[in-house]
């Protein structure tokens, strides 16, 4: 087989369930300490009831965590590093951040690690890890923090001075699988420094705690393998139903090194002062090493947690080497195992660059730092999945919450309503540290990026969210742990469709139907819940809270409002348009296959109406959401006594109605002929509806029909604003609030109390959401990346003769696909070494290490959000989550071009261009055409 099929073929046989080439992976929590799983609080202080000092002592209840590791699918067995410089007051073992209490901004991870590379199947994974030589300054980041207030900026690691002079290690983890169960392990630790360093490197093998939980089985071993030619350590459960689904592994050093034992169980004597289990516990060999305590391993070398003790000591500019191989005992490693070792490595390394030669266009690989921002945004996805392990009505009867009680009797507990819950899988994260759960409207985002390279994994995870054990009885989709309950942004069916047309190019333009009926049965419930649930009036106005947005608006959304009342919401209603509009397009996807769904278009095509319809009735109102005057939507605020007001903030919730667009080709009505006939019998009933809005009777290029919440004029109107550089236009893409709020804040006042919003372009200013999220301001790639297709859907309807201005009060007339691609070019910048050619990544702030040290200077770091004015990165650093939608950007916006978009074809919109595997324009036509 080729080295550019091997990766595909891999994917296939896992798919078919041939091999289980993703039974291993990445699947490590960075943070298990601080969440909600592990929080048996009174008061639901999940932050301060497991803290990162108990994490090395205590043992965790529902997952594991570790530094640049690996676990089984069900998380079983694991494997990571632990570190030790000689000076730091605690092993190594996993990432050190802030709670959300200690930080000026909230929570936040303060260490520098990067993934580097990955494949799909994690046949090849590559991670790094910057170790300072110094000690770790613990307290120094914690008491500076704490004492810094809301308009100072957070004081990271290397503010410290720990990495002065180049005094700290490299340490490079590599992993490439021989087979599905064979893993070869290789770590390179180089030392950055002037002066000779040593290093204890311990890779540690460890197993679950499961045994001491109620139904967890029995305990299992790891032990030594006698006999073997260098350090060999053997894991296996003797419980039968572990067995079944991993075995006996063992675990082979390439170097006679000393073995290290204990057991993963609770240091109950140094934390609460009661007994332990056995005279070895988790922070047994952090005693052993930091400590020099003997006593604190296993002498018969024999527990449930292994490392073996690598003393390095490595010269200046110099590096060291470790191997390892973790394999099924019955794989026949063990006879020889770095006999291909070598061998495997370097093919696994050309696999993986030709499995991505193939995704990145030829305009992108012929520029090497746009190919490397790519690739690693695509690693950080593949890395960021999670085992995710959470029995909602386990948990909640651990809590005294279960059972059958009356709810006056039950305690009040975090998701109390979710007891159906039963999470169990491997789950796309956010951020494994800073969020190590799973969101639904995040997850939905992730698929994007994550569909150009694993379209299956991409269709499963979107099918996960939909299944009985997530989705409530209800209908509404999980939010996330902290709150399942709260509402998310209803963008699922936006994924499936986007999915389902990557998906269908794949297959040669044969889409997979049967994932469309699925996610179409489940996603009428959701929708069904958001009609019944968040339109409080009937009216088609809706609701939802925060709806993802946090601090965007002058209340805190998610809670009663001060004034009484409640919100019309621009967001919320936007997103209910755009939410129909999806189930429209499925609709016809499945009413072009099968005749019943015709039915469903017709409902669709009525829903997005009348929802569209209620945020600007016929006449000039002043209770509705569109303001003629200014040409901008906002929410409306309803008084108890029935008046009503628009809050005036210029913000994304003005720009979401532009999402709210869906093209399809002319031959749809003619396909579809009931529904044409209803459609236009509904449209001679209702004459108020077409007023206001843009309906499918005027056709556009190729004879194409759009649908949209916008029409011409307000199109118009809306992009003068949203192109605006002193307004929305920032040079690193779309800011979440008008810069025009700087000077001139919103105030509203209401008994005596004023209440502001003004333009805050970086960390937020205040403590709503736990401080830890600010949209009054900075760019976020996800409504970026939403504007950015309805551009380009705008453009294959209007075409070349629709031009606006940009940016606004330039003079420059651009076409909708020329706005669109200068937006994804400047998105792109934020991550791309240029800078106006001082070499600088925006992303990386204004520090030079990441401008000229060729240890920093290519590594790529994806943020959660950007400043507004800079385009630093700000946030969670590792949020690669939606942030790696970029990847997408930067694929689709090297392959554009009129003539793509233009042409008239059997899919609606920019179909070709945005839901295909990356090709160049030429290819992409020829294909189109045949």
């Amino acid at each position: 087989m080729g080295t550019e099929a091997a990766e595909q073929h891999r994917l296939e046989e896992a798919q078919a369930k041939r091999a289980a080439w993703k039974k291993w992976g990445p699947y490590l929590s960075e943070r298990q300490w601080g969440t909600v799983r592990e929080d048996y609080s009174d008061n639901g202080d999940a932050w301060n009831y497991f803290t990162h000092d108990q994490a090395r002592s205590r043992a965790y209840r529902w997952g594991e965590d570790g530094l640049g590791g690996i676990s089984d699918d069900h998380q079983v067995l694991c494997f990571a590093l632990a570190l030790w410089n000689g000076r730091d007051p605690i092993l190594k073992e996993r990432a050190f951040g802030l709670a959300n209490s200690e930080g000026n901004h909230g929570e936040d991870v303060k260490e520098y690690y990067f993934y580097l590379d990955s494949t799909p199947t994690h046949s090849y994974m590559k991670y790094l890890y910057k170790y300072p030589q110094a000690a770790y300054p613990y307290q120094d980041l914690v008491a500076t923090n704490r004492g810094r207030g809301k308009q100072e900026p957070e004081y990271e690691l290397l503010d410290t001075g720990v990495f002065d002079d180049n005094r700290y290690f490299d340490v490079f983890v590599e992993y490439a699988k021989a087979a599905p169960d064979d893993i070869l392990v290789r770590i390179t630790v180089f030392n950055r420094g002037p002066e000779a360093a040593s290093l204890d490197l311990l890779p540690t093998l460890w197993f679950r705690n499961t045994w001491s939980q109620p139904g967890g089985g029995s305990k299992p071993v790891i032990e030594l393998v006698d006999g073997a030619a260098a350090a060999t350590v053997r894991a296996r459960h003797t419980d039968p139903l572990f067995l079944e689904s991993l075995g006996a592994y063992e675990l082979h050093c390439d170097a006679d090194v000393p073995l290290l034992f204990t057991e993963n169980e609770t240091n109950n004597a140094r934390l609460f002062a009661g007994d332990n289990a056995s005279a070895w516990v988790k922070d047994g060999i952090h005693e052993f090493i930091v400590h020099g305590n003997a006593d604190a391993v296993n002498p018969e070398q024999r527990g449930t947690k292994a490392a073996a003790h690598y003393r390095l000591d490595v010269g200046p500019g110099q590096s060291r080497q470790a191997r390892l191989r973790l394999a099924a005992s019955e794989s026949g490693a063990a006879a020889q195992p770095f006999k291909d070792f070598d061998a495997v490595f370097a093919a696994r390394v050309k696999e993986a660059d030709a499995f991505y030669a193939a995704v990145t266009p030829p305009a992108v690989r012929d520029d090497p730092d746009r190919a490397n921002v790519m690739r690693q945004a695509l690693a950080g996805m593949l890395w960021t999945k999670q085992y995710f392990y959470y029995d909602l009505d386990l948990w909640l009867d651990e809590h005294g919450a279960g059972g059958q009680l009356p709810p006056s009797e039950r305690r009040r507990v975090r998701n109390i309503e979710w007891g159906h819950m039963f999470n169990d899988d491997i789950i796309s994260m956010p951020d494994k540290w800073e969020y190590p759960w799973y969101a639904a409207w995040d997850l939905a985002f992730h698929m994007i990026p994550l569909g150009m390279v694993d379209p299956d994994f991409a269709k499963q995870q979107l099918d996960l969210m939909l299944r009985n054990d997530y989705l409530h009885p209800n209908g509404q989709l999980p939010a996330y742990e902290w709150n399942f309950g709260d509402v998310n942004p209803p963008v699922h069916a936006w994924a499936t469709m986007q999915l389902y047309l990557i998906d269908k190019e794949r297959r040669g333009g044969r889409g997979d139907i049967e994932f469309l009926k699925y996610a179409f049965s489940k996603l009428l419930i959701n929708f069904t819940w958001w009609v019944n649930r968040k339109d409080r009036t009937g009216a088609n106005v809706f609701e939802g809270g925060f709806l993802g947005l946090d601090n965007i608006g002058v209340f805190d959304r998610s809670s009663a409002l001060p004034t009484g009342g409640y919100l019309d919401q621009a967001d919320g209603t936007a997103w209910m348009v755009f939410f129909s509009q999806q189930m429209l397009r499925i609709a016809v996807e499945l009413a072009l296959e099968e005749p019943l769904y015709e039915e469903f278009v017709e409902k669709f095509f009525q829903h997005t109406l009348f929802i569209a319809g209620a945020m600007d009735r016929v006449g000039d109102r002043h209770d509705e959401m569109w303001d003629e005057e200014d040409g901008f939507f906002y929410d409306v605020l309803r008084l108890p006594d029935g008046s009503a007001t628009r809050l005036k903030v210029r913000s994304i919730v003005g720009l979401l109605p532009l999402a709210g667009v869906a093209v399809f080709e002319e031959d749809i009505l003619v396909k579809l002929p009931k529904f044409g006939e209803r459609a236009r019998q509904f449209l001679a009933r209702h004459p108020e509806l077409s007023a206001n809005m843009h309906l499918p009777q005027e056709p556009g290029v190729a004879n194409r029909r759009m649908l949209a919440i916008v029409d011409e004029k307000k199109l118009r109107r809306i992009l003068a604003r949203m192109l605006d550089e002193s307004e929305f236009f920032s040079p690193h893409g779309l800011r979440a609030l008008s810069r025009s709020h700087l000077e001139h804040p919103y105030v509203f006042e209401h008994a005596g109390q004023s209440y502001r919003v003004a333009y805050v372009p970086g960390d937020s200013d205040s403590g709503m959401f736990g401080g830890n999220s600010n949209w009054r301001g900075p760019v976020w790639m996800p409504i970026n990346f939403l504007l950015y297709t309805s551009l380009l859907r705008l453009y294959a309807y209007f075409g070349e003769d629709f031009k606006v201005e940009c940016p606004t009060g330039s003079g420059q007339k651009l076409t909708l696909l020329e706005v669109a691609k200068e937006l994804g070019e400047r998105l792109s910048r934020i991550f791309l070494r240029g800078d106006g050619g001082s070499g600088r990544r925006p992303a990386c702030g204004a520090d030079t290490r990441f401008r000229d040290d060729p240890h920093w200077r290519e590594l790529v770091q994806f943020h959660e959000y950007f400043h507004g004015d800079t385009g630093a990165g700000i946030g969670a650093s590792h949020q690669t989550g939606w942030t790696g939608c970029v990847a997408r950007i930067i694929q689709v916006n090297a392959v554009l071009t009129k003539d793509l978009l233009l042409m008239p074809g059997a899919e609606a919109a920019a179909a070709r261009a945005l839901h295909g595997v990356a090709k160049d324009a030429t290819a992409a036509r020829t294909k189109s055409s045949r």
